[in-house]
């Protein structure tokens, strides 16, 4: 077993403190939830608790990199993204502001807190903003790379983090270069196209479609912005069937990105996996994925439907 993306994030956060004198993090109260306690502890005079005041932190993130700071604003996705998007929309989008965003508990596998905290729209909501880059790392290397990648972006990064454990799917050598989606396994039928806590399970589903003599490929596109247009084409030839799956909601999330760039191209057949535009609501993580389709069990039911 691996371990969860929050303390992967608060990790490779000390270890970018360690490298770089110019970071700082800021946290709205939230510090042991979002692992920047970790930072604290290490670097007491660099990280701000700027209390239940989300707005104002982003306001003070862009203050911080204006001046030449390299600022990571934490919270969790629902009141990041929600919260305060009004801020990061004008304060750091709109000016191209160097700050990276490190937005835990985010999707549907924040479990018992319910719909109210299952933040299922935050990929879209940050994906319409120009200059913003965004990554939804897969497991906790993933995500350590995903930090040191933001930090050398000039510009507004969105890094998704996910709070349960999740097991090792990448390694230290596996490459992750920003706006290059990472082919984790090559196929003829089916491509399925996933990102984040959803990997796992589009690699089972493959597993499962072998079984049955069905050639399926995997993409990880752990960047969803800018998307990796070349390789949804390519598979777009090379594939009967694309299907995408994100613990987000199909609307202007993942499956929207790779639809937005199969419009106008013939080719491969395709779906969408991921929230159906309804609202979260409480449960374990594993029975929420289950009840709302995220599951390799039906990646393999949509292929074959697609196949048919």
């Amino acid at each position: 077993m691996g371990k969860s993306l929050r303390v992967a994030y608060g990790e490779a956060l000390v270890k970018l403190g360690e490298k770089n004198d110019k970071v700082v993090v800021l946290d709205a109260d939230l510090a042991h939830a979002t692992q920047t306690c970790m930072f604290k502890e290490k670097f007491p005079d660099r990280h701000f608790n700027m209390g239940i005041a989300e707005a104002n932190m982003m306001c003070a993130a862009a203050g911080f990199a204006h001046t030449g700071y390299i600022p990571f604003a934490s919270t969790f996705a629902l009141f990041g993204a929600g919260r305060a998007y009004e801020q990061i929309r004008n304060s750091i989008a709109y000016t191209n502001c160097n700050v990276k965003f490190g937005f835990s508990h985010s999707g549907l596998s924040v479990g018992e807190d319910g719909g109210s905290h299952q933040s299922i729209e935050d990929i879209a909501l940050m994906r319409e903003m120009p200059h913003m880059t965004i990554f939804v790392p897969c497991d906790p290397a993933e995500t350590e790379k995903a930090v040191m990648a933001a930090a050398e972006i000039n510009g507004p990064v969105y890094i998704r983090v996910a709070r349960p454990v999740c097991d090792d799917i990448t390694t230290a050598d596996t490459p992750f270069i920003p706006g290059k989606a990472n082919v984790m396994r090559e196929g003829t039928d089916v491509c399925i196209i996933s990102c984040g806590l959803m990997i796992s399970r589009a690699l089972a589903a493959a597993d499962l479609l072998e079984k049955e003599g069905i050639s399926a490929a995997v993409v990880n596109m752990h960047t969803i912005k800018p998307i990796d247009s070349e390789i949804i084409l390519k598979m777009n030839q090379t594939c009967k069937a694309i299907v995408t799956a994100e613990e987000h909601s199909v609307i202007g999330g993942l499956g929207s990105a790779v639809a937005e760039v199969l419009a106008g191209h013939d080719g491969a057949k395709f779906a969408r996996i991921g929230i159906q535009d309804k609202f979260g609501k409480s449960g374990k993580p594993d029975q929420l994925f289950e009840a709302y389709g995220l599951t390799a069990e039906n990646i393999v039911a949509k292929s074959k439907e697609l196949l048919k």
